[in-house]
Protein backbone atom coordinates (compact mmCIF):
# COMPACT_ATOMS: atom_id res chain seq x y z
CA UNK A 1 0.00 0.00 0.00
CA UNK A 2 1.54 3.29 -1.16
CA UNK A 3 0.39 6.17 1.09
CA UNK A 4 1.71 8.84 -1.30
CA UNK A 5 -0.19 7.41 -4.26
CA UNK A 6 -3.37 7.11 -2.19
CA UNK A 7 -2.89 10.74 -1.12
CA UNK A 8 -2.54 11.91 -4.72
CA UNK A 9 -5.63 9.95 -5.65
CA UNK A 10 -7.68 11.51 -2.82
CA UNK A 11 -6.51 14.97 -3.91
CA UNK A 12 -7.57 14.19 -7.47
CA UNK A 13 -11.05 13.21 -6.23
CA UNK A 14 -11.33 16.41 -4.17
CA UNK A 15 -10.25 18.67 -7.05
CA UNK A 16 -12.65 16.99 -9.46
CA UNK A 17 -15.45 17.70 -6.99
CA UNK A 18 -14.19 21.32 -6.75
CA UNK A 19 -14.06 21.14 -2.95
CA UNK A 20 -11.67 22.89 -0.60
CA UNK A 21 -9.83 20.78 1.98
CA UNK A 22 -12.16 22.15 4.66
CA UNK A 23 -15.34 21.24 2.74
CA UNK A 24 -13.91 17.82 1.88
CA UNK A 25 -13.05 17.33 5.57
CA UNK A 26 -16.58 18.36 6.63
CA UNK A 27 -18.01 15.80 4.22
CA UNK A 28 -16.22 12.97 6.02
CA UNK A 29 -16.35 14.35 9.54
CA UNK A 30 -12.63 15.02 9.97
CA UNK A 31 -10.40 18.10 10.24
CA UNK A 32 -8.83 19.82 7.24
CA UNK A 33 -5.45 18.95 8.78
CA UNK A 34 -6.35 15.26 8.44
CA UNK A 35 -7.20 15.79 4.74
CA UNK A 36 -3.90 17.61 4.26
CA UNK A 37 -2.02 14.66 5.81
CA UNK A 38 -3.87 12.23 3.53
CA UNK A 39 -2.97 14.21 0.42
CA UNK A 40 0.67 14.59 1.50
CA UNK A 41 1.01 10.85 2.11
CA UNK A 42 1.61 11.23 5.85
CA UNK A 43 -1.55 9.32 6.89
CA UNK A 44 -4.30 7.27 5.29
CA UNK A 45 -8.01 7.60 6.09
CA UNK A 46 -9.72 5.28 8.52
CA UNK A 47 -11.04 2.15 6.77
CA UNK A 48 -14.65 3.26 7.31
CA UNK A 49 -13.92 6.51 5.43
CA UNK A 50 -12.14 4.61 2.63
CA UNK A 51 -15.20 2.39 2.23
CA UNK A 52 -17.45 5.46 2.07
CA UNK A 53 -15.26 7.04 -0.63
CA UNK A 54 -15.29 3.85 -2.67
CA UNK A 55 -19.10 3.62 -2.47
CA UNK A 56 -19.55 7.26 -3.51
CA UNK A 57 -17.11 7.06 -6.42
CA UNK A 58 -18.10 3.53 -7.50
CA UNK A 59 -14.72 1.95 -6.84
CA UNK A 60 -13.61 -1.42 -5.60
CA UNK A 61 -11.85 -1.04 -2.24
CA UNK A 62 -9.00 -3.34 -3.28
CA UNK A 63 -8.35 -1.19 -6.36
CA UNK A 64 -8.49 1.95 -4.22
CA UNK A 65 -5.86 0.57 -1.83
CA UNK A 66 -3.67 -0.37 -4.77
CA UNK A 67 -4.43 3.13 -6.22
CA UNK A 68 -5.59 1.82 -9.58
CA UNK A 69 -7.75 4.47 -11.23
CA UNK A 70 -10.45 2.95 -13.45
CA UNK A 71 -10.08 3.76 -17.14
CA UNK A 72 -12.78 5.87 -18.84
CA UNK A 73 -11.71 5.52 -22.45
CA UNK A 74 -14.55 5.68 -24.93
CA UNK A 75 -12.89 3.69 -27.73
CA UNK A 76 -14.60 0.28 -27.71
CA UNK A 77 -11.42 -1.42 -28.90
CA UNK A 78 -9.44 -0.21 -25.89
CA UNK A 79 -12.31 -1.18 -23.59
CA UNK A 80 -12.52 -4.75 -24.88
CA UNK A 81 -8.79 -5.50 -24.64
CA UNK A 82 -8.52 -5.10 -20.84
CA UNK A 83 -11.80 -6.97 -20.34
CA UNK A 84 -10.54 -9.94 -22.34
CA UNK A 85 -7.19 -9.78 -20.55
CA UNK A 86 -9.01 -9.71 -17.22
CA UNK A 87 -11.00 -12.85 -18.04
CA UNK A 88 -7.81 -14.63 -19.07
CA UNK A 89 -6.09 -13.54 -15.89
CA UNK A 90 -9.02 -14.64 -13.71
CA UNK A 91 -9.14 -18.01 -15.43
CA UNK A 92 -5.41 -18.59 -14.87
CA UNK A 93 -5.66 -17.24 -11.34
CA UNK A 94 -8.48 -19.62 -10.39
CA UNK A 95 -6.74 -22.49 -12.14
CA UNK A 96 -3.32 -22.16 -10.55
CA UNK A 97 -3.80 -20.25 -7.29
CA UNK A 98 -6.16 -21.29 -4.50
CA UNK A 99 -5.24 -18.25 -2.42
CA UNK A 100 -7.43 -15.21 -2.07
CA UNK A 101 -5.66 -11.90 -2.68
CA UNK A 102 -8.39 -9.40 -1.79
CA UNK A 103 -8.05 -7.56 1.48
CA UNK A 104 -10.18 -8.16 4.56
CA UNK A 105 -10.28 -5.58 7.35
CA UNK A 106 -10.68 -5.38 11.10
CA UNK A 107 -10.84 -2.18 13.11
CA UNK A 108 -8.39 -1.34 15.88
CA UNK A 109 -9.49 1.05 18.61
CA UNK A 110 -8.14 2.32 21.91
CA UNK A 111 -9.16 0.43 25.01
CA UNK A 112 -8.08 3.39 27.17
CA UNK A 113 -10.31 6.32 28.19
CA UNK A 114 -7.50 8.88 27.91
CA UNK A 115 -6.67 8.21 24.25
CA UNK A 116 -8.56 7.93 20.97
CA UNK A 117 -7.14 6.64 17.70
CA UNK A 118 -8.04 5.27 14.28
CA UNK A 119 -6.56 1.93 13.35
CA UNK A 120 -7.14 -1.05 11.13
CA UNK A 121 -5.68 -4.39 10.20
CA UNK A 122 -5.66 -5.26 6.51
CA UNK A 123 -5.01 -8.90 5.67
CA UNK A 124 -5.32 -11.66 3.11
CA UNK A 125 -3.63 -15.02 2.57
CA UNK A 126 -0.36 -13.31 1.67
CA UNK A 127 0.18 -10.75 4.40
CA UNK A 128 -1.26 -8.98 7.41
CA UNK A 129 -0.59 -5.27 8.00
CA UNK A 130 -1.34 -2.83 10.81
CA UNK A 131 -2.19 0.87 10.34
CA UNK A 132 -2.64 3.32 13.22
CA UNK A 133 -3.11 7.10 12.93
CA UNK A 134 -4.94 10.15 14.32
CA UNK A 135 -4.01 9.52 17.95
CA UNK A 136 -5.38 12.12 20.36
CA UNK A 137 -5.04 12.59 24.12
CA UNK A 138 -8.41 13.01 25.86
CA UNK A 139 -7.18 13.42 29.41
CA UNK A 140 -6.69 16.64 31.34
CA UNK A 141 -5.05 19.29 29.17
CA UNK A 142 -1.41 19.82 29.87
CA UNK A 143 1.13 22.26 28.44
CA UNK A 144 4.33 20.64 29.66
CA UNK A 145 7.16 20.49 27.17
CA UNK A 146 9.10 17.26 27.46
CA UNK A 147 12.78 16.88 26.71
CA UNK A 148 12.10 13.73 24.63
CA UNK A 149 9.03 11.65 23.75
CA UNK A 150 8.99 8.32 21.96
CA UNK A 151 6.35 5.68 21.25
CA UNK A 152 6.47 1.96 20.47
CA UNK A 153 3.94 -0.63 19.32
CA UNK A 154 4.15 -3.90 21.26
CA UNK A 155 2.57 -7.33 21.28
CA UNK A 156 2.57 -9.49 24.40
CA UNK A 157 2.01 -13.19 24.91
CA UNK A 158 2.09 -13.91 28.59
CA UNK A 159 5.39 -12.60 29.93
CA UNK A 160 6.93 -12.19 26.46
CA UNK A 161 6.97 -8.60 25.16
CA UNK A 162 7.82 -8.06 21.49
CA UNK A 163 8.39 -4.63 19.91
CA UNK A 164 6.64 -4.51 16.52
CA UNK A 165 7.46 -0.95 15.52
CA UNK A 166 8.96 2.21 17.02
CA UNK A 167 8.48 5.86 16.06
CA UNK A 168 11.19 8.50 15.86
CA UNK A 169 11.69 10.26 19.17
CA UNK A 170 11.06 14.02 19.28
CA UNK A 171 12.76 16.63 21.44
CA UNK A 172 11.33 19.61 23.32
CA UNK A 173 7.70 18.94 22.46
CA UNK A 174 4.39 18.66 24.30
CA UNK A 175 2.37 15.45 24.29
CA UNK A 176 -0.35 16.94 22.07
CA UNK A 177 2.18 18.20 19.50
CA UNK A 178 3.92 14.82 19.49
CA UNK A 179 0.68 12.94 18.79
CA UNK A 180 -0.33 15.17 15.85
CA UNK A 181 2.02 13.47 13.38
CA UNK A 182 2.27 10.10 15.10
CA UNK A 183 1.24 7.10 13.01
CA UNK A 184 2.30 3.51 12.52
CA UNK A 185 2.41 1.50 9.31
CA UNK A 186 3.53 -2.10 9.77
CA UNK A 187 3.53 -3.87 6.41
CA UNK A 188 3.99 -7.62 5.92
CA UNK A 189 3.55 -8.17 9.65
CA UNK A 190 2.22 -11.72 9.24
CA UNK A 191 1.62 -14.01 6.28
CA UNK A 192 -2.01 -14.30 7.35
CA UNK A 193 -4.27 -12.74 9.93
CA UNK A 194 -3.76 -14.36 13.31
CA UNK A 195 -6.04 -14.55 16.34
CA UNK A 196 -5.04 -11.86 18.82
CA UNK A 197 -5.69 -12.25 22.50
CA UNK A 198 -7.55 -9.41 24.21
CA UNK A 199 -5.24 -6.43 24.82
CA UNK A 200 -2.22 -8.27 23.37
CA UNK A 201 -1.47 -5.25 21.17
CA UNK A 202 -0.71 -1.92 22.81
CA UNK A 203 1.10 1.38 22.36
CA UNK A 204 3.54 2.63 24.97
CA UNK A 205 4.53 6.30 25.15
CA UNK A 206 7.46 7.46 27.28
CA UNK A 207 7.84 11.19 27.96
CA UNK A 208 11.05 12.31 29.65
CA UNK A 209 11.32 15.66 31.44
CA UNK A 210 14.51 17.68 31.87
CA UNK A 211 14.79 16.53 35.48
CA UNK A 212 14.98 12.91 34.19
CA UNK A 213 11.45 12.12 35.39
CA UNK A 214 9.70 9.76 32.96
CA UNK A 215 5.93 9.64 32.44
CA UNK A 216 4.66 6.49 30.74
CA UNK A 217 1.34 5.96 28.98
CA UNK A 218 0.14 2.47 28.02
CA UNK A 219 -2.64 2.31 25.44
CA UNK A 220 -4.18 -1.18 24.99
CA UNK A 221 -5.60 -1.76 21.51
CA UNK A 222 -8.84 -3.62 20.94
CA UNK A 223 -9.32 -5.62 17.73
CA UNK A 224 -12.87 -5.77 16.37
CA UNK A 225 -13.63 -9.51 16.52
CA UNK A 226 -10.85 -11.83 15.50
CA UNK A 227 -9.41 -12.29 12.05
CA UNK A 228 -10.46 -15.91 11.91
CA UNK A 229 -14.14 -15.21 11.17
Amino acid sequence: MDQEKIGKFIKEIRLKEKLSQQKFADKYGVTYQAVSKWENGKNIPDIAILKQMCEEYHMNLDNFLETKIPSKRKNIFWILIPIIALFIFLFLFILFSPKKNHFEFKTLSSNCNNFKLYGSMAYNDIKSSIYISNITYCGEKEHREYETIECSLYETDGKIKVEISKCESKNNVSLEEFLKDLNFKVDHYEKSCKIYKENSLYLEIEAKEKNEKITSYKIPLQLQDNCAS
